[in-house]
């Protein structure tokens, strides 16, 4: 994102932050380095990652005036459940280690605004803490491993904790090649080498809280893995040690049947298996390259966006994941067609930069530029976003 003058050295507080590109600023600040590359790397030459952003650029909105706008409804319903924003806060790992609330404070603020929000597999407070705790939309995001018996665990837990959907992940069967985390070495939980010691030193605030605060894990695998406690790995080879790559369609089709809820394939970027999921009875998909961290030279979602909600949209709900980092990228994909827009760094810049009181503020950044792009555009609800108000460059 281009600054119109150069202002990185003057964001040194939350409330200095006025969009997210400021919170990746102030979680640069904050973070020990290989933490923060964890969260803003991305698959070998980060192509990808830059153009799932700068494909929105490629699309400039055509507004209507004189619209009579002062009442404006934001709310849309995804997958059964109404929620004030048409967005999503994607599930995303290890979040103790961006900041120490981690999960508790995006789901507290996705509660709040009555927001679908995500916890994977491998987050750092338990499915059961978060359905006991927060009553807001929820997902877990579903790593299919090869350890059958923590497949059907996380299910069974799932369900216990009366989660609405899992949100299957089918674009890493293995894991992209995420040259910044080899560079710096990141491991979960992390090592303190004589390498590495000196970034998590200069980071004092960080590291106090990582040794004195609740010992870090991850309390959804750690009855079946030893990843999933002391041991250190990086997430490179976690992918490719412990998920299943013969995943299959067989698969998807069973966990869905297993499940038994709303479900929805995160990772979907084809016509065809857009296609093939609503023919398996998916609830909704979310098109997303995993936000570039998996096969760099992938399509934007948004790119491809158009081209899947013609093909399915009128038979499973499609929510265009990553890259969103406006408002405005918001509305550009519910004026494709799409049911609401997601991503996950939107948030966890915010989130390593301040913990609640900086995802508070992001989500209300965002939210205020929702609402501001629909009455400058001349609509009243969400649903009135369509193709016309569109014009490609």
């Amino acid at each position: 994102m281009a600054r119109i003058f150069p202002v990185p050295h003057s964001i040194r507080r939350v409330d200095d932050c006025h969009n997210i590109e400021d919170f990746r600023t102030l979680a640069h600040r904050k973070l020990p380095f290989p933490v923060f590359h964890y969260i803003d790397g991305a698959g070998d030459d980060e192509l990808t990652k830059a153009r799932n952003t700068a494909a929105y650029n490629d699309v400039d909105l055509v507004p209507n005036v004189l619209a009579g706008v002062e009442t404006i409804d934001t709310s849309t319903t995804i997958m059964g459940r109404k929620t004030a924003l048409p967005l999503v806060l994607s599930p995303t790992a290890l979040q103790r280690l961006f900041h120490w609330q981690g999960e508790r404070a995006v789901a507290r603020v996705a509660e709040r605004h009555n927001l679908w929000f995500g916890i994977s597999s491998l987050s750092s407070v338990s499915i059961e803490e978060v359905g006991a705790n927060y009553s807001g939309p929820k997902m877990l995001q579903y790593y299919y491993h090869r350890d059958r018996g923590l497949n059907a665990a996380l299910v069974e837990r799932a369900r216990a904790a009366k989660f609405d959907a899992i949100a299957l992940t089918v674009d890493t069967i293995v894991s992209g090649n995420r040259e910044r985390c080899k560079r710096t070495k990141f491991k979960t939980p992390p090592e303190f080498t004589p390498a590495s010691f000196l970034s998590y030193a200069m980071k004092p605030a960080w590291g106090l809280n990582f040794l004195f605060r609740e010992k870090f894990s991850l309390p959804n695998l750690e009855t079946h893995v030893a990843e999933g406690s002391s041991d250190a790995i990086s997430i490179q080879d976690y992918f490719d040690k412990m998920l299943d790559p013969n995943m299959d369609w067989a698969a998807v089709e069973q966990l869905r049947n297993d499940w038994g809820g709303k479900f929805c394939l995160k990772g979907i970027m084809s016509v065809g298996d857009a296609r093939r999921a609503a023919d398996i009875g998916c609830d909704a998909i979310m098109v997303s390259n995993h936000g570039g961290r998996q096969l760099d030279g992938s399509r934007a979602p948004f790119d491809q966006l158009e081209e899947i909600v013609d093909a399915v949209g009128d038979r499973l709900e499609v929510i265009c994941d990553g890259g969103v980092r406006r408002g405005t990228h918001v509305l550009k994909a519910l004026a494709t067609g799409a049911t609401a827009a997601s991503g996950g760094r939107l948030y966890l810049y915010a989130l390593a930069a301040a913990g609640e009181a900086g995802v508070e503020r992001a989500v209300c950044i965002l939210r205020d530029e929702i609402a501001r792009g629909m009455r400058l555009m001349g609509v009243k609800s969400v649903a009135e976003l369509n193709r016309a108000m569109l014009r490609r460059r």
